[in-house]
């Protein structure tokens, strides 16, 4: 069996992190073999050796993202599986806000470009690097509210939770574009990179009150059973044996409400 030369393992790397970069800065469409070549000091000809083409180079670009951010910043938090589920939800709260406030985490960036302009090239690789931390909060949510709850229940809790994290994407990309990288708004808000566990905090106890109250509700038998909508059972309310994730790879209508729902 070959063994392949640390400098064809350096060009590899190089291209990958120089891959990571420029898709997170200029998203898929603005982005060029060349561009990424140059950066890397790589030639186009081992860029297609290696990823065959711009499409799959994008996807593995994605993949060493994702796993470098999971690699500094476990999805667990680091809180051990004996912990209380309080603690255990923190902490998955907690790696979702490092992960995104770490500038050299490129995922999430590359994840809003392709939000703004859409190419379907990252489900896939989406759907396998994230479903198995999608499940282990599914999980701990039911854990949380109690086994009365039912899957959309469940759902819709761990979605109120996740998107709490996610407002500060946008909020990351505003103030990157802002001018020397100012807050865009003049409202007063917390530093990403100093305030983290405060954030972490304030999105645990905002998001235990709600889960600790619908649970009260099932368990009273005071909250109806969400039935749904056509489209909130299609993207949502399906058995866990099933793949979900939004938006699909055929482009959607400009009314659909456009968002990944397998985000961990």
């Amino acid at each position: 069996m070959k063994t392949r030369k640390k400098s064809d393992l350096d060009t590899q790397a190089r291209l990958l992190q120089s891959a990571c970069e420029v898709f997170a800065e200029k998203g898929y469409s603005d982005a060029t073999i060349a561009d990424i070549c140059e950066r890397a000091g790589a030639n186009i000809a081992a860029a297609n050796y290696y990823f065959r083409d711009k499409a799959n180079l994008y996807a593995e670009a994605w993949r060493q993202a994702f796993h470098r951010s999971l690699e500094i910043y476990p999805a667990d938090g680091n809180v051990p599986p004996g912990a209380s589920p309080e603690e255990r939800l923190r902490g998955r709260i907690q790696s979702i806000l490092q992960r995104i406030a770490d500038p050299q985490s490129y995922e999430f960036d590359i994840m809003y470009k392709e939000l703004v302009n859409q190419t379907g090239l990252l489900v896939d690789v989406m759907q396998e690097s994230i479903e198995p931390i999608r499940r282990g909060l599914f999980v701990l949510m039911r854990e949380l509210l109690g086994e009365k709850a039912s899957d959309l229940q469940v759902q819709l809790c761990q979605m109120s939770t996740r998107a709490q994290c996610f407002d500060l994407i946008i909020r990351e990309q505003r103030r990157k574009k802002s001018p020397d990288g100012k807050k865009f708004s003049s409202a007063p808000f917390l530093d990403m990179d100093a305030d983290v566990a405060v954030l972490a905090d304030h999105i645990l106890r905002f998001s235990l009150a709600g889960i600790q109250e619908i649970r009260r509700q099932i368990e009273n038998g005071t909250i109806p059973i969400p039935q749904g909508s056509k489209n909130i059972s299609r993207r949502m309310a399906v058995p866990l044996d099933q793949d979900i994730l939004w938006p699909p790879k055929s482009p959607i209508s400009d009314n659909e409400n456009n968002h990944f729902q397998v985000w961990g």
